[in-house]
């Protein structure tokens, strides 16, 4: 165990990677409250690629693949801000296949070269003719937010 998952942080922060319609400057209207009570810790990147599915981006998760660039944040204690961020996002804990993202955690680099625990939505629905996303970076590709569609309830 390391020093930061050692007993002396009794409560473990929780950290989000955020990439598209989670950044606060596109956020829509339904999700906007909720991603304002996440405290901003610093940019970031995973590796993978990054898909433009019209109102919002989805990204598939790689060892090897281009930067996917993006925020990270420390969620709130409140338990009712990652089941918001979940509900948001059409992922279902009791039935992760059927979900429109998948909610993981994965290592994310900070800009300093240093390495955090985050939980990162990962899409999980065929492509078909969606464009990648340039350099990785929703948000130079979309200057405004659109509203969300919500995922398919089975």
């Amino acid at each position: 165990m390391g020093k930061a998952e050692s007993g002396a942080e009794s409560k473990r922060k929780r950290y989000l990677f955020s990439y598209g319609t989670l950044l606060p400057r596109l956020a829509p209207p339904e999700i906007r409250p909720t991603v304002q009570q996440l405290r901003r810790v610093g940019k970031g990147f995973v590796r993978g690629q990054l898909f433009d599915l019209g109102e919002y981006p989805g990204a598939i998760l790689s060892r090897t693949g281009p930067p996917i660039v993006g925020q990270i944040f420390e969620l709130p204690d409140d338990p009712d801000v990652l089941h918001r961020l979940d509900e948001y996002e059409g992922f279902n804990r009791a039935d992760p296949r059927a979900s429109l993202f998948i909610r993981r955690r994965r290592h994310v680099q900070l800009e300093g070269g240093s390495k955090i625990f985050c939980w990162v939505y990962t899409y999980n629905r065929p492509l078909k003719e969606a464009r990648a996303v340039s350099r990785g970076d929703y948000s130079k590709t979309r200057a405004g937010s659109g509203r969300r569609v919500r995922a398919e309830r089975h």
